[in-house]
C-alpha cells in the first residue's frame, strides 16, 4: 500500500531466544479498520504490543504516518490501546478515568472539562460520569475504557480482544459502538480478535495469522468466500476441505475424481451448504444430525472421510444411520493456492 499510514517492514519479534512474529510486512492506511485474526499463540497480540510499543522488535521497523517509531517509548507514540481488561481504576468516578491520562499531559480547567465532556458524549455515557466501574455493565465499562483512550487523540487505536468479556447481546451492541466511533472520528483503529464472525462483521480488511506470519490480508468478502489457504478456510467455515493431487481429491482412502473440470489449485474446500445430498457419485451414511432453526446439518460417513452438510429444515430429514449418496459441486469450491 503506497499510501500506508501505518507501515511494519519485516518485523520480526521474539520473547529471548523463541520468535514470535517473523518477517511480517503490513501496511494499513489512514482511517482504516483493521482485525488481526488467528488463534492463540498466532501472533497476533504479541504484533499489537510491538506498536504500541510495549515491545522492542528484534529486527524490522514500525513507521506511522512518515515517521520511524521502532524505537520511540510507548508514551510518545501516540497510539492508544484499549485492553481486554479495560484497565479501570475501580476508586476513580467515570470522569476521572477518563480524564487520568489527560491530566499527566497537564491539561486541567476548562480544557480538561471540555475534553472528558467530548469523550464521554462520544461513547454515550455523559450521564454517568460520576459513577465508579463497579457501577456499570461491562458494555458500559467497555465504553469508559474507549473513551479514555480517544480523549488522548491517538494516530491509532489498538484494541485487545475488545468484545471477548461481553455477553452476546452486548457484544452486537458494542460492535456497533465501534464502528459508530470510528466512522465519526476517522481514528484509524486495530482490534485483535480469535472470532472470526467479528472481524466479519466490522473491519474494513481482516489480516488472517498464524504461526507468527500472515495467511492472508482481505476484505471480509475476500477472506470469507475465497480463503487462500487450507487454514483459512477451515477458519471461515469451510469444513470440508482437500487436497488436490493430479486433478483429484487426496483422501485417507486415496485419490478420489471429482465430477466436473478441476482448477488449478492446491487444494478445494466446500462449505456444509455447499454439500449437494440426494444424488451425485460418493456414498455415505448419516452419523449425526442437527436441527439449527432455519437448517439441518448432518455429519457423514464417507469414503472421502467425514463430511458435514447442511440443508434447508423444511426438507425431509435423514435419519441417523441413512444410506445416502452425496455430491461435491467443484463449481462452488473454493479454489485454494495453498494447502498445508
Amino acid at each position: 500500500m503506497s499510501d500506508a499510514y501505518l507501515q511494519l517492514d519485516k518485523l520480526t519479534l521474539a520473547y529471548g531466544d523463541t520468535v514470535a512474529v517473523r518477517d511480517l510486512d503490513l501496511a494499513i492506511g489512514k482511517g482504516e479498520l483493521v482485525a488481526l485474526l488467528g488463534p492463540s499463540g498466532c501472533g497476533k497480540t504479541t504484533t499489537m504490543r510491538a506498536i504500541a510499543g510495549l515491545l522492542t522488535p528484534a529486527s524490522g521497523r514500525i513507521r506511522l504516518d512518515g515517521a520511524d517509531i521502532t524505537r520511540i517509548s510507548a508514551n510518545k507514540r501516540a497510539i492508544g490501546l484499549v485492553f481486554q481488561s479495560y484497565a479501570l481504576f475501580p476508586h476513580l468516578t467515570v470522569y476521572e478515568n477518563v480524564a487520568f491520562g489527560l491530566r499527566l499531559k497537564g491539561i486541567s480547567g476548562a480544557g480538561l472539562d471540555a475534553r472528558v465532556g467530548a469523550g464521554l458524549k462520544s461513547v454515550g455515557l455523559t450521564t454517568f460520569a460520576g459513577r465508579k466501574p463497579a457501577e456499570l455493565s461491562g458494555g458500559q465499562q467497555q465504553r469508559v475504557a474507549l473513551a479514555r483512550s480517544m480523549v488522548m487523540e491517538p494516530k491509532v487505536l489498538l484494541l485487545d480482544e475488545p468484545l471477548s468479556n461481553l455477553d452476546a447481546r452486548l457484544r452486537l451492541e458494542m460492535r456497533a459502538e465501534l464502528q459508530r466511533v470510528q466512522n465519526e472520528t476517522g481514528v484509524t483503529m486495530i482490534f485483535v480478535t480469535h472470532d472470526q464472525v467479528e472481524a466479519l462483521a466490522l473491519a474494513d480488511r481482516i489480516v488472517v495469522m498464524l504461526n507468527g506470519a500472515v495467511e492472508q490480508i482481505g476484505t471480509p468478502e475476500e477472506i470469507y468466500n475465497k480463503p487462500a489457504s487450507a487454514f483459512v478456510a477451515d477458519f471461515v467455515g469451510f469444513e470440508n476441505v482437500f487436497a488436490l493431487k493430479d486433478d483429484k481429491l487426496a483422501t485417507p482412502n486415496g485419490p478420489a475424481a471429482l465430477s466436473g473440470p478441476v482448477p488449478e489449485a492446491a487444494g478445494l474446500a466446500w462449505r456444509p451448504r455447499m454439500v449437494k445430498l440426494g444424488s451425485g457419485p460418493f456414498p455415505g451414511t448419516v452419523r449425526g444430525t442437527s436441527f439449527a432453526g432455519n437448517s439441518r446439518e448432518y455429519l457423514l460417513d464417507t469414503p472421502l472421510g467425514p463430511i458435514k452438510a447442511e440443508i434447508d429444515a423444511n426438507l425431509p430429514p435423514y435419519e441417523i444411520g441413512s444410506a445416502l449418496v452425496f455430491d461435491l459441486p467443484v463449481a462452488g469450491a473454493a479454489n485454494l493456492k495453498r494447502f498445508g
